[in-house]
């Protein structure tokens, strides 16, 4: 097993077997906004991430769930990725998406939106952008489906905590790579290469992002 993410009843993230922790800003690279690594945390073997968003010491937990009372409630479905996910079908792939959006806009590309380039995928360009875009998406919302196949990239188990300075916030947890999460109750969410973990405390589809952050102007750096 590469690593695992237990989630602590109405507390923080508890994390082992992942060594690289790193931190993302988006920016526009060759065109496109994408994930640009921007440092690195150092950590213990075992270490706690902030889920409620108070902590003094983010990304790491210090306490602070306990004082605020924090509700960490798990909310979101359990049903696998392919029953949630609806197929929109294109000439030259399709694509899966089942709405667990964390406004990071990876899938925005040059000449249109994944959903945009899907519909234009007999093209040998927009398909190409439409891959790269689905592939790009934190919360693994997205999928590109070519020839029956799903697409995915392999990742090293990877945690970045998210910066998205457009927007002047912070964003969420982006977990790549074959990391178990398990959930407060002990069961073992369906595991996914892309899932977006809430860190503001505010999402109403815990324990994953569902972009809070922006409407709530949260800032790890304040």
């Amino acid at each position: 097993m590469a690593g695992k993410i237990k989630i602590v009843p109405n507390g923080p993230y508890l994390v082992s077997g992942v060594d690289n922790l790193i931190e993302e800003t988006s920016r526009v690279k060759d065109q496109v906004l994408q994930a640009v690594e921007t440092g690195t945390y150092e950590h213990d073997e075992n270490y706690a991430l902030c889920r409620c968003g108070e902590s003094a010491n983010k990304p790491f937990c210090d306490g602070t769930h306990r004082k605020v009372g924090f509700d960490g409630t798990e909310t979101a479905s359990r049903k696998a990725y392919l029953d949630r996910a609806y197929v929109q079908e294109g000439p030259g792939m399709d694509l899966l998406d089942d709405d667990r959006c964390a406004y990071a806009r990876f899938c925005h590309r040059q000449k249109g939106d994944v959903w945009e380039l899907t519909d234009d995928s007999q093209d040998a360009e927009s398909k190409r952008e439409a891959i790269e875009g689905a592939c790009a998406c934190p919360t693994g919302r997205l999928t590109a489906v070519d020839h029956g196949e799903q697409v995915e990239q392999e990742y090293e188990p990877t945690i970045a905590i998210a910066q998205d300075p457009m927007e002047r916030v912070s964003a969420g947890i982006y977990v790549r790579g074959d990391i178990e999460l398990e959930a407060a109750d002990g069961t073992i969410y369906e595991r996914r290469n892309r899932v977006s973990l809430c860190r503001c405390g505010a999402s109403m589809n815990k324990p994953f992002c569902d972009a809070s952050h922006v409407e709530i102007d949260f800032n790890d750096k304040e």
